[in-house]
């Protein structure tokens, strides 16, 4: 199950790096279409990068994110549960920064920033896996010669 994780977390960060990828690609396209005499109006529906970057923010990156913080119950990551939670409350606070910056765009520059944030939390996530087990808890313990 370590590795699970540790295969999820590194997916979120790989997803975060896809996502600047995806946007500089959809932006650059437009630009070119614009140059070549495209008019971008209300009715501009974006073009492929625009259509994957909002599919991986909105679907890809939260399903795995979330697919981590269930795994993260049962690999026994030294703080893999707290991780797995601090990438889950990145990836929300992305898609809100995301929503309130079409409203506000300056507020685009955090959803930029958080982007980092995200992609490094989930890098230390991936990282964390390949550490020592978790300590046993009382109850999981194998019994010393003291306690038989």
């Amino acid at each position: 199950m370590k590795s699970v994780y540790r295969v999820l977390a590194g997916l979120v960060a790989v997803g975060v790096v896809l996502q600047a990828m995806f946007i500089a690609l959809g932006w650059f396209t437009a630009i070119k279409d614009v140059d070549g005499g495209l008019v971008i109006d209300k009715n501009y529906e974006g073009n492929t990068g625009h259509m994957l970057h909002g599919q991986f923010g909105m679907m890809i990156i939260p399903i795995v994110a979330l697919l981590l913080l269930i795994v993260s119950f049962f690999a026994k990551v030294q703080g893999g549960i707290k991780w797995a939670l601090y990438v889950v409350g990145l990836v929300a606070l992305q898609i809100a920064l995301a929503f309130v910056s079409f409203g506000a765009p300056v507020v685009g520059l955090l959803h930029g920033l958080n982007a980092f944030a995200l992609a490094a939390v989930a890098s230390m996530a991936s990282r964390r896996a390949s550490g020592p087990p978790a300590p046993a808890t009382a109850e999981t313990a194998e019994p010393t010669e003291a306690t038989r």
